[in-house]
């Protein structure tokens, strides 16, 4: 399937190296089972604000800009960076990954302010398979929650 390479945008000097240690790191994580990658997240999200939707896209469009593979079809790699370099700088997205069946695709994007960042309208169509969202200031993950009791 034919695909267009997103554009890219002018990043400063010092933002285009942290994307790039944002996309070096998301391509060892890739390599992780699913499970082995949402729990890393879980544990990286920890004591991060909430991303907002510029901050998110920001860091999305640096992303873009130093990697070939994540300006193409890498969603994976592309969401994992984006997550990654926004927590870098103290904020996180929520990061997810859905399918959809007709055609059938799976896909990993980032959503801020309840919105997806940077996606197309038929992101629509896909159903959320995992997500690790941003955590409200203060609390621990419902998994962590009873820990202690």
């Amino acid at each position: 399937m034919p695909v267009a390479l997103e554009s890219s945008a002018r990043v400063p000097r010092h933002r285009r190296a942290a994307a790039r240690v944002a996309v070096g790191l998301a391509w060892l994580l890739m390599r992780m089972s699913p499970l082995r990658i949402r729990q890393v997240l879980g544990v990286l999200r920890r004591g991060a604000r909430p991303a907002t939707a510029a901050r998110a896209l920001a860091a999305r469009q640096a992303v873009v800009s130093v990697s070939v593979q994540c300006a193409g079809q890498g969603c994976l790699q592309r969401s994992l960076a984006t997550a990654l370099l926004c927590r870098l700088g103290g904020t996180w997205p929520d990061w997810c990954t859905g399918v959809r069946t007709e055609p059938f695709r799976a896909h990993a994007w980032v959503e801020a302010e309840g919105r997806p960042v940077g996606e197309l309208e038929e992101i629509h169509a896909f159903r959320k398979v995992m997500v690790v969202p941003a955590l409200p200031a203060g609390e621990r993950p419902r998994s962590e929650a009873g820990a202690g009791r």
